[in-house]
């Protein structure tokens, strides 16, 4: 499997982007306004979701662990395939976290291909599964940078809750965590 690229965007007329990694090009789909802020010819760095399928194998890239854990949570809700968990992670993690505490069906409506009753579905699966705690800011980032890591969700709120409160930076935070999980 593949889970991280880092290359030069050869060409993204259209999605999926050529990302070329050493001279290997990859096809990758991106949500459109990754797509929109990207420049040819200049490097990045995308986190890879490999959908693998009998009949083919893509490739998802997204700018932050929080775009691709949210694309993978939407790929456990019943009708939703890795298409339409672009187009809703395209509006954004905190759009779709505050749409989905809100209950916020008109929200997911006005995205491609989701109906009033996957709108629904997304809605009652996601707010078990997403963090709707409303943490947000350095927390927020932490979290996201742990769980792009590998560790799970509930594991790294358990540590969270221990920081010490002279940890200031996200990056004091981030050493103490990975501390904190060593123990």
């Amino acid at each position: 499997m593949i889970g991280r690229l880092t290359g030069i965007i050869d060409s993204h007329t259209k999605n999926p982007l050529l990302i070329d990694v050493h001279g290997v090009g990859y096809l990758v789909h991106v949500p459109d306004r990754f797509l929109a802020s990207i420049k040819i010819g200049k490097v990045h760095t995308l986190l890879i979701y490999s959908h693998i399928r009998e009949d083919a194998f893509d490739l998802y890239g997204f700018a932050t662990a929080g775009e691709l854990g949210l694309f993978e949570v939407l790929l456990t809700v019943s009708g939703i395939g890795p298409k339409t968990a672009l187009a809703v992670v395209d509006r954004g993690v905190e759009a779709v976290e505050a749409a989905t505490r809100r209950g916020d069906v008109d929200f997911f409506t006005t995205i491609p291909r989701l109906g009033t009753k996957n709108a629904q579905k997304i809605i009652i699966e996601l707010k078990g599964k997403l963090d709707l705690s409303g943490e947000s800011g350095d927390t927020k980032e932490v979290m996201d940078a742990l769980i792009g890591m590998g560790f799970k969700r509930q594991e790294v709120r358990e540590i969270i809750k221990k920081f010490d409160s002279k940890d200031t930076t996200v990056e004091q935070k981030i050493r103490h965590a990975l501390k904190l999980i060593a123990r």
